[in-house]
């Protein structure tokens, strides 16, 4: 018999402790500690008296070259372009996929349509809810319109249930919703425990390379937006998507967190309506709908999200204090990047901040993690605290050093002709198009910029001369 141990594994994050403790040294998190049974490998199992005898030996394991050339494996299209755009044109067979997203973001919907759209295209597909009923999936089919899709439903938590439902079907998709409520009575541990979560999870991933099935697991997130469940869930599968969205705006985003087949840095966009998500072709068009006229602290940045250009509106507004202590409010951009562009227009440009609340938000709800939104952001803020609206036609792009340089960033290109087609004509850039782009490069931005599409540029070297381009003051550096 396997000795039986006793292992304390935080909840949240799924660290393992010798001891019970009240606090979490990895994540902070305070009683989440748990104890759990863990029975250890037992030395008599024909398994481990296989693996002693073969020691050193490398039985059964065989080695390829890198010259070797193995087959693209096929995909399979879901007809939901977005979706399979951020899965890398496609699923994969045999790979496992993990979703997260707050509660009540649509998760269930996305999947529902995503599971219909390829039943539709005759692929076997089954969707297992541990959360609603069937009855409930099926009104929800209704409403959307996707009734006449020949998706099996299930509503069940228990694993060995669940997997020998899959054997006996044999289907070629599979959606688990969620992962946090299946269960297996191999283990002691409530469902959602970690132990839970992480045996679950392997046994579903194991099936899904045997029978060349593809699973996707849709994860629930914890309060700063992780996705709940110990880390070991994200190594397991192939691929993590985070469905994300503010509740009070009609879009949603679907970001690629990791991808074994596939880009790690795309997006796909989603609107929500009544009859479920629609695909949004144009996300520019989208976030610089209710955009307006003008205004000061406004400035539309040109970004890249994956491999598209996307265009979207930063707001800034700078009011004066009323406590001691100024305030800095952050939506949709990082709040210590933030300080750092403070930092450098107080220093190298002599504007100062410090008796004013700074309030930043990228509209629509979208996050930017671009360093080339530096330039925007220096620009919305100097904007709103001269009170001075830039150009209404208008985009900004560039990197901020802490020596207040603004430096090039990459795909300037694509950038320009995104602003160009959205009917934009003129530009605030560094003063090199891109990172590393050569001579001829360097040029054909140049003409793209002022010469063939008419757009008028302003290059901006420094911060300082940012200051200079919007007030027409002449700011000196080091003041």
């Amino acid at each position: 018999m396997a000795k039986v141990q006793s292992l304390f594994v935080c909840q949240s994050c799924g660290t393992t402790h010798a001891r019970w403790l009240g606090r979490c040294e990895a994540c902070s998190a305070w009683n989440t500690i748990v104890e759990e049974a863990h029975a250890g490998p037992n030395p008599s199992s024909p398994g481990m008296r296989a693996r002693g005898k073969g020691l050193g030996k490398g039985l059964g394991l065989t080695f390829q070259t890198m010259d070797g050339v193995e087959s693209t494996p096929p995909r399979l299209a879901t007809g939901i372009g977005e979706f399979d755009r951020v899965c890398g044109g496609g699923l994969v067979a045999a790979s496992s996929i993990l979703v997260g997203g707050d509660p009540g973001i649509g998760k269930s919907t996305l999947l529902l349509q995503a599971v219909a759209g390829a039943a539709l295209l005759d692929v076997k597909s089954v969707y297992v809810s541990g959360e609603e009923a069937v009855a409930q999936i099926q009104e929800r089919a209704k409403r959307m319109g996707l009734e006449k899709a020949s998706v099996q439903l299930a509503a069940e938590t228990h694993l060995e249930t669940i997997l020998d439902g899959l054997k006996r079907e044999k289907p070629h998709l599979v959606i688990i919703d969620s992962i946090q409520t299946v269960w297996t009575d191999t283990l002691t541990a409530a469902p959602g425990t970690v132990a839970q979560v992480r045996a679950c999870a392997h046994e579903l991933v194991s099936f899904a390379k045997k029978a060349g099935t593809i699973i996707i697991l849709v994860g629930h997130v914890t309060k700063d937006g992780q996705i709940a469940g110990p880390r070991v869930v994200e190594h397991l599968v192939d691929g993590v998507l985070q469905f994300e969205g503010e509740r009070g705006h009609h879009f949603r985003i679907l970001r690629g967190l990791k991808n074994r087949f596939g880009p790690t840095d795309e997006i796909g966009v989603f609107e929500m309506g009544d009859t479920g998500l629609r695909e949004v072709s144009n996300p520019s068009q989208l976030f610089l709908d209710n955009r307006g006229h003008s205004r000061p602290g406004s400035v539309v940045f040109a970004g890249i999200e994956g491999t598209r250009p996307l265009l979207v509106e930063i707001q800034a507004l700078a009011a004066p204090t009323a406590f001691g202590a100024p305030r800095r409010a952050v939506v949709g951009w990082d709040a210590t990047r933030l300080a750092m562009i403070l930092a450098v227009l107080e220093t190298r440009c002599g504007i100062a901040f410090g008796g004013r609340d700074v309030y930043l938000n990228v509209a629509g709800g979208l996050r930017i993690t671009e360093p080339a939104a530096d330039l925007a952001v220096a620009a919305a803020l100097i904007s709103a605290l001269f009170d001075i609206a830039l150009p209404e036609e208008c985009v900004v792009f560039g990197e901020i050093a802490l020596s207040g340089d603004v430096r090039p960033v990459t795909r300037a290109e694509a950038r320009l002709k995104e602003a160009l087609k959205l009917g934009f004509n003129k530009v605030y850039l560094p003063r090199a198009g891109a990172t590393g782009m050569t001579a001829s490069k360097s040029t054909q931005v140049t003409r793209l910029v002022s010469g063939q599409f008419g757009m008028a540029q302003h290059v901006i070297a420094t911060a300082a001369d940012l200051v200079t381009s919007i007030t027409g003051q002449v700011q000196i550096q080091g003041q």
